[in-house]
Parts: structure tokens; sequence; C-alpha cells
């Protein structure tokens, strides 16, 4: 019995009416929601009707598409025809940089490509004044992701803006086959801007050339020399060996040459006349001179024994002696004559003081090359300029780990040597300031830029006079008599740096000013670590270009 119920109980089906017997009674059915309704299954005819119209949905499709493909197909391959626009830039062309003399240095040449490619004069020792260029360049589908030159660096960077001028823009119409159907232009280009450099570039020229021979002959790693305007800062030529094509840098598809710049331990990448800093030496004390003066702790008659040395206690061996030589024993001498023979006994005691004689010391030495502009940015428009060091006491102690200021230290600096660093352009802008009375110049090789000049104040003209006299007796007696010639009357001061751990190589420098008279041009050579033992140097490079200048421009020696 038990097993017949449990059976029927599994297999019967339960009628919706039995579960839904009383539903009719209840009071609150919602009749527009189907609420106390029996659901019923959807009908066979319903089902039918459902699939006939899929089925003639799915053959009309079917025929559309074969009107399309088939009997319409040739009119829309001819619409299609027309069916591709394309925004393309019309390339304006870069401006083209002259010198001084309306010599092209940098043009644009007729290239394979839709804008023009970047060419560049052969004439040596421009590159980096002029710099170079990036390309537009397309991606693999032919589209401009970078659609402008980009300058890199000198001129070409510096005024980037200038030069480039502004694309215009044309729309493309193409077929399915990437065939060019019709062209509209949307926008006309505006090209660049032409520029006027104050750069004479066969000076410049012949300048780099003697840098590179007398790096070659004598072993210099390198050089760079600066001729600038005394009066507004025009930069005649600025000069940097060794150096880059800058063609072959703007086309990047000599992978050897460009590897080997990069490898160079030379530096040709380097703009050692605004990049490069270096230990100046003794060019540093024409400002440690008027810095005594001004502050009043010796005059220019006054004369100091240099008997080849001075020595001072040893702070770190109270029984030894600490000694500061002079390149030579010059007896008696001046200010005058201590700038002329580049004394350094006379600049250790005006510097840090000995015995009776009082020092400026190393605040002052600093107040005065910073009011010359050394050991800051000049402010020349050309890119990545460096700053240079002028040490203190807090330099040396960020630098050696608290250790503190000694007057040894003095000494060396005021003589050019420990951290001293300055560049050539600030040598050449500080000497401007001394020849033109006192007053920094702004330095350009733009022709159009102008800039404000600055009065240093606190500098006697009479004291300028005392400084001037000493860098021309130099020339006629002293160490940069090699300057002494016949067509122009100079004034200059020499300079040697030690560098290196073994003092086996130098910095030789010579920076001065001419016509003495009525000063007109500032200059400023250097040649980098050469042997210690080889006595020509910069010195030689100037000489050489004055006598070039002689013959080939008279007019900047008038």
């Amino acid at each position: 019995m038990f097993s017949f119920k449990k059976k029927y109980t599994r297999n019967r089906e339960i009628d919706p009416d039995e579960i839904f017997l009383d539903s009719s009674n209840l009071p609150d059915f919602d009749v527009h929601q189907f609420e106390g309704r029996i659901e019923k299954p959807i009908t066979k005819n319903t089902v039918r009707f459902v699939w006939i119209f899929f089925l003639l949905v799915q053959a009309l499709f079917i025929f559309r598409v074969g009107m399309l493909q088939v009997v319409q197909g040739d009119v829309f391959v001819a619409r299609s025809e027309n069916n591709r626009l394309q925004n393309t830039p019309i390339f304006s062309e870069r401006g083209i940089i002259y010198d001084r003399n309306g010599v092209e240095l940098a043009w644009n040449s007729p290239g394979e490509k839709e804008f023009f490619s970047r060419s560049y004069t052969a004439a040596r020792g421009l590159a980096h004044v002029l710099g170079y260029v990036g390309y537009p360049a397309v991606d693999r589908r032919g589209f401009y992701y970078q659609d402008e030159f980009s300058g890199k660096e000198g001129i070409e960077k510096f005024y980037d803006s200038a030069l480039n001028g502004k694309n215009g823009l044309k729309i493309i119409e193409t077929n399915a086959l990437l065939e060019v159907q019709s062209e509209s232009v949307i926008k006309l280009p505006e090209n660049g801007e032409n520029l006027t450099l104050t750069v004479d570039s066969v000076l410049q020229s012949k300048l780099f050339e003697l840098l590179a021979s007398l790096s070659a002959e004598r072993g210099f790693v390198g050089g760079a020399g600066v001729l600038m305007d005394v009066d507004n800062g025009e930069i005649l030529a600025l000069a940097s060996f060794p150096e880059y094509d800058p063609s072959v840098l703007s086309e990047g598809k000599d992978i050897m040459a460009i590897g080997g710049y990069r490898i160079d331990e030379r530096k040709p990448f380097l703009n050692r006349a605004v990049s490069g800093v270096y230990t100046p030496g003794s060019i540093v004390k024409p400002f440690v001179a008027l810095g005594a003066l001004s502050e009043g702790v010796i005059t220019p008659d006054q004369k100091i024994l240099s008997t080849g040395s001075i020595e001072i206690a040893n702070p770190y061996f109270p029984d030894l002696k600490s000694v500061f030589v002079d390149w030579k024993a010059h007896g008696w001498v001046d200010m005058r004559d201590a700038l002329a023979v580049s004394s350094n006994v006379y600049f250790y005691e005006v510097g840090g003081g000995f015995e009776k004689q009082k020092g400026i010391g190393i605040l002052n030495i600093k107040k005065y090359a910073q009011l010359f502009g050394l050991g800051e940015p000049t402010g020349i428009d050309l890119s990545g300029e460096a700053k240079g060091v002028i040490p203190d006491p807090q330099w040396k102690s960020e630098m050696f780990d608290g250790e503190p200021w000694r007057v040894g230290d003095t000494y060396n600096t005021a003589i050019g040597q420990y951290g001293f660093q300055v560049t050539p352009l600030q040598m050449a802008r500080a000497v401007a300031a001394i020849a033109n009375g006192g007053v920094l110049v702004p330095p350009h090789v733009l022709q159009e830029r102008a800039g404000d000049l600055v009065q240093i104040d606190g500098i006697d003209a009479r004291d300028l006079d005392v400084v001037i006299d000493g860098m021309r007796r130099g020339v006629v007696s002293g160490t940069a008599s090699g300057l002494n010639v016949s067509f122009v009357r100079v004034a200059a001061k020499t300079g040697t740096a030690e560098v290196g751990v073994s003092k086996k190589l130098v910095h030789s420098w010579i920076v001065g000013f001419f016509p003495y008279e009525k000063p007109k041009f500032s200059f400023a050579v250097v040649m980098e670590k050469g042997p210690s033992e080889n006595v020509i140097g910069a010195l030689f490079v100037m000489r050489q270009l004055l006598e070039w200048m002689a013959v080939e421009r008279p007019e900047y020696l008038e």
C-alpha cells in the first residue's frame, strides 16, 4: 500500500487548477497585471509564425547582400574610389642662416621627400654655433608623428621657433588603392625667418684651424676661442675644437661617423667656448688686483718682494712649512709689474695676506670675480651654457666633508687655482668690462638680439687704468710679449693652470683686448690639457690670428 502511494505521487501530473483552485476568492487581484489568471503555454501556431518571420527577414537580407555585391557591385566600387581623405602637412621652408657678411651658413636643399633637406656650410669651425636639426618623421603607415623640424643644438635650437615657420595643411583624396585622386589646400605654409649672425665665418674658421693645428702639434686635447665686441657684446668668432659635422647628425644615416663622435674622448659634442669649464690660472689676477685696489689693501705703486716663494705654518704638521711657489723670483714688483710678469707671490699676499701685508680675503676675491661675471652664465643666445665655480668656505665644506677653509686655499684661489672654474666666454666678457670702463655687455650671436648693459658698481676708473697699464706692460715686456706686434697695440694677460693630481697637464690661456688706445674687441683663448713641459700654447694661437687679421681683416684692428 505504501509503495503504491509513493509511485503514484512521483508520476502523477498535478493540474494547475488544483494549485490555483482558490485564487478566485482572493479579494485584491489586479486584473490589469494579469493577477489571478492561470498561465497557458504558447500555441504551436504562434511558434510557427515566429519562425516564418525570421526566415523571411533572413531571405530579405541575403537578397539585399546579393544586390549590393553582384548586381550593383560595379556601381559601389566606383563610389569607393573616392572614399578616403587624408590630412597632410605642407612643410614650411626653414629660415636661412647668414653670417655678418651675408655668407650662407645653413640653408634648404631639394630632397626626395616632401620637405627640404637642411644643408650646412663646408667651412670648418661653425658647427657648435649653428647646431643641427632633426627631420620630420613618419610611421609605417606614412603618417607624420613629427611634422616639424626640431633644432637640436646651437642657433638651430635656440631660435628653433623663428626658423621653423608654420606648416600649411592640405587634404588628399585617395581611392582604396591609395592612389591620389585630388588635393585641396586648406592652409598655406608660412616660411621661417632668415637670421643674420654677428659671426664672421671666415674669421671663425681661421681661429678653428689654428686651434686644431696647435692641438695636433703640441698634444692638447682641444681648445676654444672667443672674439667679442667690447661695447655691445657681438660675437665675431666663437670656435671650439674638435667639432662634429652638422649634416651628418641632421641626416642621421652615417652610423659609423655618429658612433665615432660618441666614443671620441676629446668630446666633439662639447662647445668648449660656452659649455667648457676650465681652471683659469693667472688670467684672474687682474680681477684680484681690482679688488685689492678697491678695498684699499695696497696702492698701485707699493712693492712686494718675490724671492720665488712664501712659507706658512702647515696646519696638519706644525713642525713643517707649507710652501707656495712663484714661477720665478721676480724681486720687488708693484701692481703693474706684478700683472706684467704674473708674480704669484704678489697675489698670494694681496689675496690672502702675509706678515705685514693685508689681503682682501676669499670673500672679497669671490665678490670682485662675480662683479665681472665670473662663475655665472652670461646669457648668450646658445644652449647649454655652463656656470663655473668660484671656491669659498661653503663650497669647500660641501665638497670635502666639512673641512675648514685655510689661508693656503685663499692663496691658491688668488692665482686662479684650487676649485676655480670659468668658461672662455665668461673671460672674454670680463676682460671686455675692463677694457670698456666697467660695463658688462650681453654676449650674443644674433645681430638683432638686444641686451642690457650693466654698469659695475664700486670700481674706480683710475683702478681700471692701473690694471690696463699692467696688461699692456705684459705685452711690451712681460709674459704676453708674443703679442707685441707692430700693426696693433694689444693688452693681455697669460695664464697656465695645472690640472690633474700629478700636475703633468696644463690649460694654456691668453685673454686681452685691442686696440689698446681705444678698445674694440676682447678675446679669450684656451688650449685644453697639454703637456706641462710644452711652452707653446694659447698665446701662439692668438698671435697667428692677429697676423692673419692684419692681412684679411684689417678693419678689425683699426
